[in-house]
C-alpha cells in the first residue's frame, strides 16, 4: 500500500494540509466506490477517482464529466490517492500541492464492464458503470498513446443527454455547502 501512495505522500506536507495521509487504514470495500471532487485550485477542474486495489485511481478532468456521448473530456492521470480521500472536503492551503477548495461533487459505486480491470487499465480502455448520486450509466476511460492523458466519455445509454448538464450542480453532495461556504469555513 505504501508504495502505491509514495508519490501522493511525497507531494504533501501533512503539517500544513488537512488531506488524509497516505497510510490508509481504510480497507478496500467489496463494493467499489468512486468520488468526484470539484477542485478550485490554480485551474478549476474535477478530480475523478475510482477505488481499485486498495487505492483511488485518480484523474484530473478540466471541464468535468459530460452526459453527452459526443463530448470527449480530457482526463489527466495523477497519483493514486488513499481510500479515505473520498471523504475529503475542505481547503488545501495555498502554496501546498493542489492548493484551493475541494467540494464533494458526486459519489457512489462503480461496476467494471470487463472481468479483468487490471488488463483493461494496462490496455488503456476501461469501461464501467457509475451508480452515483449525480452520474449514472456506462462510461469509458480511453488512454491516449504514451502519455498520462486519457479521455472520459459517456457511453450511449438511457442516461445519455445532448448537453453536458453538470453546471447546475453547485453544492456538495454530503454537506450541501457551496464552494464559497467551504472555503470560508
Amino acid at each position: 500500500m505504501q508504495d502505491k501512495l509514495k508519490e501522493y505522500n511525497k507531494k504533501r506536507d501533512f503539517y500544513k494540509t488537512a488531506e488524509p495521509q497516505g497510510a490508509d487504514k481504510e480497507k478496500s470495500n467489496p463494493v467499489l466506490r468512486y468520488v468526484i471532487q470539484h477542485h478550485m485550485s490554480r485551474r478549476e477542474h474535477y478530480d475523478f477517482r475510482l477505488e481499485w486495489n486498495g487505492v483511488l485511481l485518480s484523474w484530473a478532468v478540466p471541464k468535468g464529466p459530460s452526459y453527452n456521448p459526443k463530448d470527449k473530456r480530457l482526463a489527466i492521470q495523477v497519483e493514486d490517492h488513499p481510500l479515505d480521500y473520498r471523504n475529503f472536503e475542505g481547503t488545501i492551503p495555498q502554496g501546498q500541492y493542489g492548493g484551493g477548495t475541494v467540494m464533494l461533487w458526486d459519489e457512489g459505486h462503480w461496476l467494471a464492464a470487463e472481468s479483468d480491470v487490471d488488463k483493461a487499465i494496462e490496455k488503456g480502455e476501461v469501461k464501467f458503470v457509475l451508480l452515483g448520486k449525480r452520474l449514472k450509466g456506462l462510461w469509458v476511460l480511453v488512454k491516449l498513446k504514451d502519455t498520462v492523458n486519457w479521455l472520459l466519455i459517456k457511453e450511449k445509454d438511457e442516461y445519455a443527454k445532448t448537453s453536458a448538464d453538470i453546471d447546475g450542480f453547485t453544492i456538495s453532495i454530503r454537506t450541501g455547502r457551496t464552494m464559497s461556504e467551504i472555503s470560508n469555513s
